[in-house]
């Protein structure tokens, strides 16, 4: 997998766990040298298409602490795929459910020890928080130059809709949330990179505010497109569909919001965090 010669589905959340994960029922029982894992996993990334499964499954009390995760073979025996999702964007990539039936894995498979499955997620998502807020920075590039493209280019009035105050203020502001976005992004990734300990709220922030405003870049660039900002020919619709999931993947935005304020509500946390 590190030399990119084999490719990984992250599996954590279920059809009744969501944001709420560590409430997951996906349950792994040890029979000798072997766990014997059964569940559903919903909305995986790849699932069907790819190598290996990184899988959070329940191996003991209820909460976060029974949890344990597995690298399991994604063509196991056992192992079932539902159908494509079709979805509002990301079709670059296909999303289903994966249905476990007695799936039979060496212990030797088990990542890390038995209850440390949560913990081990929870840090694979700091670092896909950085990722997905990089996606909604790179979309919000690539509509901010078409935008800033079209102004020069369409007429109206007499003149090119550049020469508008008012859309001259639009343009302004795009790129300055586009700015502070990819600052944060990269404030995240150094924290994360550091080993620092406030990391994880770094990269909520990071994520939080880069795919809020990467979406909003996207839609304020279709508006000034018009009608042609909403056609298939123009590549506005796609980003906007494609930005749209990146405020719920890795954890929604409110949960990164609680994450955030958690800490700050720590003693020194307003001070910590700056």
């Amino acid at each position: 997998m590190t030399s990119g010669r084999q490719l990984a589905s992250y599996c954590l959340t279920e059809p009744g766990a969501g944001s709420d994960a560590a409430s997951l029922r996906t349950r792994a029982v040890r029979e000798g040298d072997d766990y014997v894992i059964s569940g559903t996993k919903a909305f995986i990334s790849g699932a069907g298409s790819t190598d290996v499964l990184v899988l959070m499954a329940r191996t003991g009390e209820d909460g976060a602490r029974g949890i344990s995760a597995f690298a399991i073979a994604a063509d196991s025996p056992g192992i079932r795929y539902g159908k494509k999702e079709h979805k509002m964007g990301w079709n670059s990539q296909p999303t289903r459910l994966v249905h476990l039936d007695g799936v039979r894995v060496p212990a030797t498979h088990r990542l890390g020890a038995e209850g440390e499955g949560f913990r081990i997620a929870m840090k694979g998502l700091d670092g896909g928080r950085i990722n997905i807020a990089t996606c909604s920075v790179g979309a919000a590039q690539g509509a901010l130059g078409a935008a800033q493209r079209y102004l020069h280019e369409r007429r109206q009035f007499g003149q090119a809709l550049a020469e508008f105050q008012a859309l001259q203020f639009k343009l302004a502001d795009m790129a300055t949330e586009l700015v502070a976005s990819r600052q944060m992004v990269r404030l995240a990734a150094s924290k994360l990179d550091a080993g620092e300990p406030d990391a994880p709220t770094y990269c909520a922030m990071a994520k939080r505010f880069a795919t809020d405003a990467g979406f909003q870049v996207c839609n304020e660039a279709l508006q000034l497109h018009g009608g042609y900002g909403y056609i298939r020919e123009y590549p506005l619709e796609r980003l906007l569909r494609d930005t749209r999931v990146h405020q719920i993947l890795e954890g929604t935005n409110e949960i990164m919001r609680v994450i955030i304020a958690r800490r700050l509500l720590q003693d020194g946390g307003a001070q910590d965090i700056r």
